[in-house]
Formats: C-alpha cells, sequence, structure tokens
C-alpha cells in the first residue's frame, strides 16, 4: 500500500515536449520550436523566412498588384490583418531583399455601431488601432460604419478600368521599373509617394469625422434591428462593409483593396457560401482576386496562411494586435449558419488536420461559370447589394423556378396565376399608370407623380428582381426595407425606372446582330 513518506520522484519521469527533440525541417541543425503539420518543425529564423517567402510567393505569381500601384490594406486589427499589414511593412522595409513595390494605404472600419458598444470602448478601440498605424508611417483612415448613410448611389455602379491588367503589361510596368532604377533615378522622381514621403500626407483626413452623428448611429440600429436573424445581419454587415470600403478606395485613388482572409476563413466562408445559396460566386468570395468592381480590385493574400500559423507568428515576433467583438462574439454555435459552419470545422479540423486545407484546395479549382462582365454591360445584368452576376436568369425547369412557384403557393393559395410563370427574374415593376395617370417624365423624374423617387417608398418585392439569390434572402430576413440606406433605395429605384423605360422604347431599339448585319 502507498505510504504517505515515500517518495516517488525518481521513478516519475517527466515527457519530453513532442517537439524539444526534433531538428527543424528547413536547416537541419537548429532546434525546431513550433510544428505547423504533422512531422513539420521550424526553428525560429527558418519558420520567419517561410512565413514571409509565402507571403511575397502569393503576390509574385498572381501578378495582379503593379510597381507604384496604389493599395488600401483592410485592417480590422484581428490577427491575420494584423499580420497582413507587419509583412507589407517587412517587404517595404529597406532590410528586405526583394522589396515590395506598391504604395500602401490603411482603412479601418469602426463597426462599433452595428454591434452595439459604447462610445468610450470604441474611442479606446480606436485610439489603440491609430497608435499601430501611427508607427507604420501609411495614410490611414478610420471610417465609422455609420458613413453608409453618407455614400451616394454612383457607388453601385460599375467603372470602367482604369489601366490593363494583363501578363503582358505587368511585364511592361516591371522592365520600366527596373530600367528606371539601372538608370540611377531617384525614388522620390520616380515614385513620390513610397516610404519616404509617407511623412507628408494627411493620415487623419477620415478621422475627423468621428464620432458619427446621433441621427446615423440611431438609423443604423434601427437597420440591424430590423433585420431578424444573426446570419442575415452578418451577410448585410460584410456587404455595406465593403460598399464603403470601395469608396474610400475610389475617393482616394486606390486601384487594389488588400484583405486578410486567411485559409481557415477562407474554408469556413466557402460552406457557408453554399448553405446561403452563393454557390455562382463563390469563385469570387474565395479566390485570390476578386473583379466584381471592375475599376478596384480585391485581393486576398493571405488565404495560404491558417490561423494556426498566424496565431504563432504573431507570437513569436510581437505582431501587434486589437481584439474588436463582432456580431458573432459569444453567440451560441447554432446563433448563424457562419458560427454553425465554423464550429463544424473547427472540431473536424481537431480530429482530421487536413480537414481546412482540403476544402482550401478545392476553391482554388473553382471558376465562375461566366466570366466577368464589361463595364459597358447594363446595371441591371448585376446584383444590387454584392454587384455579382445575376444567377436568378434561369428557365421555367431550373431549381430556384420551382423554389419561387413554391413559395407563392404557400403564401398565396388560390389567389390567381403565379407571378413567376413569366420567369423567376420577373417582378412587379409596371408602372402606377396602368391603374391612373401619371406625369412622369422621361427620365423617371416627375414633380408630384407616384413614379418620383421622392413619393416612392420601396418594398420588398420591388427590390427581389434586383438582386442574387443569395442577396434576396437577406432582404426576405428584414421586417422593413426603408431601413436601408437611401443609397441602396437611390439605385433601386433608378434601375426600375430605367428597366420600365427600356420597355417603353423597346420596339425602337436595335438588337445587336441587327446592328452587325446593317
Amino acid at each position: 500500500m502507498c505510504q504517505v513518506d515515500e517518495e516517488y520522484s525518481g521513478l516519475i519521469r517527466s515527457k519530453p515536449s513532442p517537439i524539444s527533440y526534433k531538428k527543424c525541417v528547413k536547416c537541419k541543425h537548429g532546434s525546431a520550436v513550433l510544428t505547423i503539420r504533422s512531422g513539420d518543425g521550424f526553428c525560429r529564423g527558418c519558420f520567419k523566412d517561410y512565413f514571409i517567402h509565402k507571403f511575397r510567393a502569393m503576390l509574385g505569381k498572381n501578378r495582379i498588384i503593379f510597381p507604384g500601384e496604389r493599395v488600401l490594406l483592410a485592417v480590422s486589427g484581428g490577427l491575420a490583418s494584423s499580420s497582413m499589414l507587419s509583412q507589407v511593412q517587412e517587404g517595404l522595409s529597406h532590410d528586405a531583399s526583394k522589396k515590395l513595390r506598391f504604395i500602401p494605404g490603411i482603412i479601418y472600419v469602426d463597426e462599433g455601431g452595428a454591434i452595439g458598444l459604447s462610445t468610450e470602448e470604441r474611442k479606446k478601440t480606436i485610439s489603440q488601432l491609430e497608435d499601430i498605424f501611427q508607427n507604420t508611417s501609411y495614410p490611414y483612415h478610420i471610417v465609422p460604419f455609420e458613413e453608409i448613410f453618407r455614400l451616394p448611389a454612383s457607388v453601385l455602379e460599375t467603372m470602367r478600368p482604369t489601366s490593363d491588367h494583363s501578363v503582358s503589361s505587368y511585364k511592361w510596368a516591371v522592365a520600366q521599373f527596373t530600367q528606371d532604377i539601372r538608370t540611377g533615378q531617384s525614388r522620390e522622381s520616380r515614385d513620390p509617394s513610397l516610404e519616404d514621403c509617407f511623412s507628408g500626407l494627411d493620415t487623419r483626413d477620415w478621422s475627423q469625422k468621428l464620432p458619427p452623428s446621433a441621427d446615423h448611429t440611431e438609423a443604423l440600429k434601427l437597420l440591424f434591428a430590423s433585420v431578424k436573424t444573426l446570419t442575415a445581419k452578418e451577410d448585410l454587415l460584410q456587404t455595406l462593409r465593403l460598399h464603403l470600403i470601395l469608396y474610400v478606395a475610389r475617393q482616394a485613388g486606390y486601384t487594389k483593396i488588400m484583405v486578410g482572409d486567411s485559409c481557415s476563413r477562407l474554408a469556413v466562408k466557402l460552406l457557408s457560401s453554399i448553405a446561403l445559396g452563393r454557390g455562382a460566386a463563390l469563385a469570387m468570395d474565395t479566390g485570390f482576386s476578386d473583379p466584381r468592381y471592375d475599376d478596384v480590385i480585391i485581393v486576398r493574400p493571405m488565404r495560404d496562411y491558417s490561423s494556426k500559423e498566424i496565431a504563432f507568428y504573431n507570437r513569436m515576433f510581437s505582431v501587434p494586435s486589437v481584439f474588436s467583438p463582432s456580431l458573432d462574439t459569444m453567440a451560441p454555435d447554432k446563433a448563424s449558419i457562419q458560427r454553425l459552419t465554423e464550429t463544424f470545422l473547427t472540431k473536424l479540423q481537431t480530429d482530421f488536420p487536413s480537414t481546412v486545407s482540403t476544402i482550401y484546395r478545392t476553391s482554388e479549382k473553382l471558376h465562375t461559370a461566366h466570366p466577368p462582365q464589361s463595364s459597358d454591360a447594363h446595371p441591371a445584368a448585376r446584383c444590387l447589394l454584392c454587384l455579382c452576376a445575376l444567377d436568378t436568369t434561369a428557365d421555367d425547369c431550373s431549381a430556384l423556378h420551382a423554389t419561387l412557384q413554391s413559395e407563392w403557393l404557400s403564401q398565396n393559395r388560390g389567389r390567381g396565376n403565379s407571378p413567376v410563370a413569366s420567369g423567376p427574374n420577373s417582378a412587379p415593376d409596371q408602372c402606377c399608370s396602368s391603374v391612373r395617370g401619371c406625369a412622369t417624365s422621361v427620365g423617371g423624374g416627375g414633380g408630384g407623380s407616384c413614379c418620383s423617387s421622392s413619393n416612392q417608398m420601396p418594398v420588398s418585392s420591388d427590390l427581389m428582381a434586383l438582386l442574387c439569390y443569395s442577396c434576396r434572402l437577406t432582404i426576405k430576413d428584414m421586417a422593413t426595407v426603408a431601413t436601408l440606406p437611401q443609397y441602396v433605395v437611390t439605385e433601386a429605384d433608378r434601375r426600375k425606372r430605367r428597366h420600365v423605360m427600356k420597355k417603353e422604347i423597346s420596339q425602337y431599339l436595335l438588337d445587336d446582330n441587327e446592328d452587325l448585319q446593317s
């Protein structure tokens, strides 16, 4: 039997750490300090080289960011976006062996009003982030989410790209940049906005708008209070945030937006997007580049990194980050589709470590069925909110048409013919002049007419024809669309009036085939 005075110190042996006796898989002589995957142990120096090389290889392989191009870094303060900012700093430093050649800027969207944070909490987070941004010497923009109520309707219009992004033009830009270096042209004359000139730029041009007005804050609360489910709230928040970042990028002259979506985040996004009906837009939602806005391209250079790699790097090399709560913070696992998908993948990844990488590699093989349309395409061919190509133009034998038909029958039993009989993309866009007189002008204006944008209140059915399938589900979860930002309502009304006008003059228009034959 065990005695009280017995000693077991000589019998108990401490189990060595699984990586304490391993050597680095790269240099073969350094002791491994971390294991990323099974059998892949790295020492501190080799892990840093591996992390930096992966970031630059991702940018160099895709050849989307040109030398001297202005790139807006979307930083939320989280681990992934903070690590992305650190990599850009590393690539633009004087000690970098292969320097990055683009001109960075930073944007932070303060979503505290949508989440319900107090003014003191929002100011504290902004103050911490400003300290990080000021240490980079890059121009930064701190924009409250309430600014969506001041956006113009033009933010939902696609614009013609200002430069050619072909492989040949990229090679020419690199050759021109290299020639400038060989001829001894100074950095300031070649590119006056690079690292040495960042200090002369105004870095608080958007920050001066803080705090937002009380009316806009109240309108933001009403907007998210009208959304019934957390799934729709997260989807709407992401869509409106992209509109705000896009507007700032266009106003400040940025042609690329760099986001910090990691491999783990994209795996969750891929599965949740399929559940939300965004299968047609998966290639743009999860790919390295997202050209849906034509003139501004979204890039994801962190998509090769897992959340584990990012957490290790930030911890080992003291990369500063700021935690800010989101809509699903402290929410239960089944609170939303996005939250449930994240919990499912996290638990599955614990038992099967290749789960996330398998899903991620699958997303690399996805391509859009139809290539991105040119800016000359009619704006009605794109979704009003996400600006992706409409996936609701299916024929009568499609699953979408059957779903809409079943929904109409369950809601309007015995009330006449189905409005989707003419197609799933049909909508009640008839003018009120079919019922009573309407003094609508050709441009759709008209002082006090019922079709005037000032007198017409948008309804949910009017927006459905302008939305893709996934955005339709988001709008259906809203109690009222009257709380939407004004720029969305204005653009929807403009598209509707343009569609009505086009139908009225359709007999006088020439088809493309007739125009070519003539």
